[in-house]
């Protein structure tokens, strides 16, 4: 098979806070921005990297979800427990210096993990867990 890993999603509360996290703290690029008001579906990615995109979506918009689910995701969201993602950057402490000039909340400064991996991490503005790996 050629399977390749083209889109993950993360949830946004507010889509122009985070589109300026992801674009503007991250340099990622806009691919499309479509809706309207806080029914917007951002699809961004690092520059270069066409085939690599996240879809930041909001989180209530399958009507399949119920009043409970909305509360809990809502809940996980506040608590930085529902999202998550692992980036890779060659230079781990020059992008942390980067990301932590801006105003983002930091979670962990770069530790070199008993497991044989350094990194850090940031929330983004919904409090999605953003991990960032040094690869070699």
């Amino acid at each position: 098979m050629d399977i390749t890993i083209h889109t993950s999603v993360l949830p946004h509360d507010d889509p122009d806070t985070s589109l300026a996290f992801y674009r503007d703290v991250l340099g990622f690029e806009v691919r499309s921005d479509v809706g309207q008001g806080k029914m917007r579906w951002i699809t961004v990615g690092p520059a270069g990297q066409p085939d690599t995109c996240i879809l930041l979506a909001p989180p209530f918009a399958d009507p399949g979800i119920t009043d409970d689910e909305r509360r809990v995701i809502s809940e996980m969201m506040a608590k930085g427990t529902y999202g998550w993602i692992l980036l890779a950057t060659r230079n781990l402490a020059e992008t942390f210096e980067k990301v932590q000039a801006h105003d983002v909340e930091v979670v962990q400064e770069p530790t070199e993990q008993p497991y044989g991996i350094r990194d850090c991490a940031f929330r983004d503005p919904a409090g999605n867990m953003v991990r960032i790996q040094e690869v070699g």
